[in-house]
């Protein structure tokens, strides 16, 4: 099922982290939506809660929310953005090998999303959103996101 798969360090655990396509929806627990973020004009959307580290918007469900409805919510609370059209590229599959979550399987919807930029009024943890064009986002360190992945991710997106 996974098309890819390497070990990555996370917050002092090792996860064994895999690229699972569409097709189908692997085992484990559902983990949230994020999206490489495009603009009209060509800029994916990145998001920082700290100013230092730049992330994908995206996050963890709330009770009731499939993969679309938790992207949706998600990419308006970080980003002040409307997903206005997305694609669902595949899912990341994380089982920790080493720490204390060892056994544990996450699984996370990864997106395109078409989105229009609101006015910047940032209401939860984040503190600042910045544009980058998408050519350049593969060369960018995303936060928890390993640089394979990322790579792996942008060239799905340019597909769409």
């Amino acid at each position: 099922m996974a098309d890819e798969q390497a070990l990555f360090k996370a917050y002092g655990q090792l996860w064994s982290v895999s690229w699972c396509g569409v097709d189908e929806e692997p085992a484990g627990t559902p983990h949230g939506s994020t999206a490489i973020c495009v603009t009209n004009q060509g800029d994916a959307v990145l998001v920082t809660e700290d100013g230092e580290v730049w992330d994908l918007p995206g996050g963890r469900p709330e009770v009731g929310e499939d993969w679309r409805a938790t992207l949706d919510r998600e990419v308006l609370e970080e980003a002040c953005a409307d997903v206005e059209d997305a694609s669902l590229l595949g899912f990341s599959r994380g089982e920790c090998v080493r720490g204390s979550q060892i056994g544990t399987v996450l699984v996370r919807s990864l997106w395109r999303a078409s989105v229009r930029l609101l006015p910047w009024e940032p209401r939860h943890e984040i503190r600042e959103r910045r544009l980058i064009a998408l050519d350049e986002l593969a060369q960018v360190a995303v936060g928890g996101v390993p640089p394979w992945f990322l790579e792996r991710w942008v060239r799905e997106a340019r597909a769409q």
